[in-house]
């Protein structure tokens, strides 16, 4: 939701709203879903692998047909989700490469037809074709170590921001802005411990090659790099 702020109509409003909305609907069909399955078929919840806990579920309940509707439902959802992504991340490639974060070329145009950063989806579609060859378990475990780290850096922001760059004080501002964000933070720690030692492993190497990149952008760190340009 974030990610397409500028194409949205009155953003200061309406993408709060809708960051907010989306993680409450969200959390509550989790847990309404989750409760429905339970009392469906509680011994296979509860004592089958996560894996395959819904499909056995769903073949007590309503056999091969009911299976066949959830898979079928299944892969469409994947499908909206990664063209969610997919739209999301070329959305962030274009900023990038309009700012001169990166290739400009390549990253920061846009189609004259279609409006739409035709490079940045280009080079992730291609990215996005590696799946193929690797497992989905991989490809969501570097998946969740990329969400962790902004997770992690987001609520480290809003404690640097609100509390030592503006120096909010009292009550409320150490509640909302200082014991939210780290309580917050440390929740993320706590999913790191999930994620397996391939993905760490790359996950690090990939930030280790950020860094050299950020370094060879600043000149040896001696240069600011690009802001980030915002126009409402």
């Amino acid at each position: 939701v974030s990610t397409m702020a500028e194409e949205a109509k009155d953003p200061r409003r309406t993408v709060p709203r809708a960051i907010v909305l989306t993680t409450l609907t969200g959390g509550a069909l989790f847990i309404a879903i989750s409760w429905v399955a339970y009392m469906a078929f509680p011994k296979v919840i509860t004592g089958a692998d996560s894996d395959s806990a819904a499909v056995s579920m769903l073949e007590h309940v309503g056999g091969n047909v009911l299976v066949s509707f959830f898979l079928a439902a299944y892969v469409t959802g994947g499908l909206g989700s990664a063209l969610a992504s997919q739209a999301s991340v070329t959305r962030i490639l274009y900023t990038m490469g309009r700012d001169r974060v990166l290739p400009q070329a390549i990253f920061g145009r846009l189609s004259q037809k279609f409006r739409t950063p035709t490079g940045a989806i280009l080079v992730v579609a291609v990215i996005s074709l590696s799946a193929l060859f690797a497992s989905v378990d991989f490809v969501a475990s570097i998946v969740s170590f990329g969400a962790l780290a902004a997770f992690s850096l987001v609520n480290l922001s809003v404690f640097s921001v609100y509390l030592l760059q503006q120096k909010k004080r009292g009550p409320a501002a150490w509640t909302i802005y200082g014991l939210v964000p780290i309580v917050g933070f440390c929740l993320t720690i706590w999913l790191w411990t999930s994620l397996t030692q391939v993905a760490l492993l790359f996950g690090t190497a990939w930030v280790v090659l950020g860094v050299i990149y950020l370094a060879a952008l600043t000149h040896g760190f001696r240069r600011q790099p690009p802001s980030l340009q915002l126009e409402e």
